[in-house]
């Protein structure tokens, strides 16, 4: 007998508010790209300068999920989220202030901002789903989350544009403040499920230290973990570099927002696609075929003229490769290992995919100001996804011992 989607009231609430949560931190990191020129322009920002506040985002970002995620495995992520998100918004809204540049500028993009995406993002909001779910309906959670993810990639996006043509960029940047303090509030409804009423939890009295040995143990684990760097690499230099690289191949601005939100909207289709397929197949083989196209999509990118239409499509196709990658990465960690550690071992995972996210955002602007051109990025993002197509295939997706005995 199929078992119901929710099980009880409170899987309902958690994943609601989760995917508000998630709707909100990841619209607004989505918008970083859009404000290059005032940055440059306002507070003498270069471009190597943005690509370095991004790139130490980033690595904030993993970090503080990983050690965010141990918190919240044991104590719930409510506070924890909480706490991160409202960081967040302050460092959004210092930006700003007068004399908003240098290494204040990098403290309020780079670290402040990194803070509330480790506490506030996808990654923590999934680790916190997958706690109420079983292993059949797992993947199409995630995926919720993720879509809503991808959704607020979309509107985010439009809302700056239309804030940006109406008014200043500093209070286009309030509207998205707003929008992450009630997150904030949302995130205080995410809950830890109840063990003695929550049939879908293995008793496991495992230690983090010793989930965390087991899986580092894990071939498997580490083949997921090197595979994620890709991710990483290849999604952050998009964001962060693709308004300017349209503008270099000779295509108007727009161009760009209509590529950052045709890849938040497209990415809806994408996660929730994974995540029904991630329930059914082989969550391994999804995620090789998906970099393999990734890297196609890139060449094509890159070898066809210039147009409009060739960012549109882009946009769409690598949209729905986008954040495809976190259903099925989660549901494996999940599946070898259990729920209990979920966060923190998917927020190492994660990890990679952040060092990946640094080296994107940072050489994608270093290569620019040093050759003139995004190109060598470019290159070295298409070889990243056949290294991934391949990294992905021996991974052994099997739970482990001590969970199918308990």
């Amino acid at each position: 007998m199929k078992s119901p989607f929710f099980r009880n009231k409170l899987a309902f609430i958690v994943l609601a508010a989760s995917c508000f949560m998630v709707f909100a931190a990841m619209g607004t990191r989505q918008t970083f790209g859009m404000f290059f020129n005032f940055f440059e322009s306002d507070l003498g920002v270069s471009r190597t300068h943005f690509g370095l506040a991004i790139a130490i985002q980033a690595l904030t970002w993993g970090i503080m999920t990983f050690f965010l995620g141990i918190l919240a495995d044991k104590f719930g992520a409510r506070r924890v989220s909480c706490f991160a998100l409202l960081i967040y918004a302050f460092g959004i809204y210092s930006l700003t202030l007068p004399n908003s540049s240098g290494l204040i500028f990098i403290l309020n993009l780079g670290v402040l901002a990194g803070i509330g995406m480790g506490g506030g993002g996808a990654q923590l909001a999934v680790g916190a789903v997958s706690k109420h779910f079983p292993n059949e309906n797992r993947s199409k959670a995630s995926g919720l989350v993720t879509a809503f993810g991808s959704l607020g990639m979309f509107v985010f996006p439009l809302i700056s544009a239309l804030s940006l043509s109406q008014t200043s960029w500093q209070n286009s940047y309030l509207i998205l403040v707003f929008f992450l303090i009630i997150a904030a509030a949302f995130s205080l409804l995410i809950k830890l499920p109840d063990d003695t009423s929550n049939p879908n939890l293995v008793p496991d009295n495992q230690g983090a230290l010793s989930a965390l040995k087991e899986a580092l143990g894990h071939k498997g684990y580490i083949f997921l973990t090197l595979g994620f760097f890709v991710c990483g690499f290849q999604i952050t230099l998009v964001a962060t570099h693709v308004p300017g690289y349209v503008i270099e191949r000779g295509l108007e601005a727009w161009t760009g927002t209509a590529i950052l939100s045709l890849i938040g909207l497209f990415n809806i289709a994408g996660t929730l696609t994974m995540g029904y397929l991630g329930d059914k197949y082989s969550k391994k083989l999804l995620l090789s075929g998906l970099y393999f196209f990734r890297g196609i999509t890139i060449i094509l990118f890159l070898i066809l003229p210039a147009s409009s239409g060739l960012a549109i499509a882009f946009g769409i196709c690598f949209g729905f490769l986008w954040l495809a990658t976190i259903p099925a990465t989660n549901g494996i960690v999940a599946q070898i290992f259990g729920t209990k550690h979920i966060t923190m071992l998917f927020g190492l995972v994660f990890f990679s995919h952040q060092i990946g996210a640094f080296l994107g955002a940072y050489l994608g602007g270093y290569f620019f100001d040093q050759y003139g051109s995004y190109d060598y990025a470019w290159y070295l993002s298409i070889g990243l996804s056949l290294f991934a197509t391949l990294m992905h295939l021996p991974i052994d997706e099997r739970p482990l011992k001590r969970l199918t005995t308990a």
